[in-house]
């Protein structure tokens, strides 16, 4: 059988701290914004309606060359750390952490310009 609470002081401060203390949480998080930035954008053709997207992690060893390559489809590379050497047929570029650019699928090579290891994300769509 349960018992009554008799002590109507730490109930009265139970009840307050459930009603004072999370609205002030939720007024602070209300001053906090977040911020957004357009990083990249593409229009693209592909293939297919259908498509197998894919987010890959890429490492690259300190001055790692890539042999030349294809991938399965295009889509935007982000560097996340360092700085990488794209050969894509005949256009070279360097990008830099924080930097986006489109790989379009063709025949491709990486190499990372530094003694450290650097690394991007591969947003890949590959037409089903």
């Amino acid at each position: 059988m349960l018992k009554p609470i008799k002590n109507t002081p730490s109930v009265t401060f139970i009840f307050l701290s459930l009603c004072l203390i999370n609205p002030l949480t939720v007024i602070a998080d209300a001053s906090v914004s977040m911020s957004k930035e357009l990083l990249f954008e593409n229009n693209t053709t592909l293939k297919s309606n259908r498509i197998h997207a894919k987010m890959i992690r890429v490492t690259f060893p300190p001055l790692y060359k890539s042999p030349w390559h294809t991938h399965q489809g295009p889509g935007p590379r982000y560097i996340l750390k360092g700085s990488l050497k794209i050969t894509e047929g005949k256009q070279v570029n360097t990008y830099s952490a924080g930097e986006v650019f489109w790989e379009s699928g063709k025949r491709m090579r990486a190499e990372n310009l530094s003694n450290e290891e650097a690394e991007l994300v591969l947003f890949e769509l590959v037409p089903q």
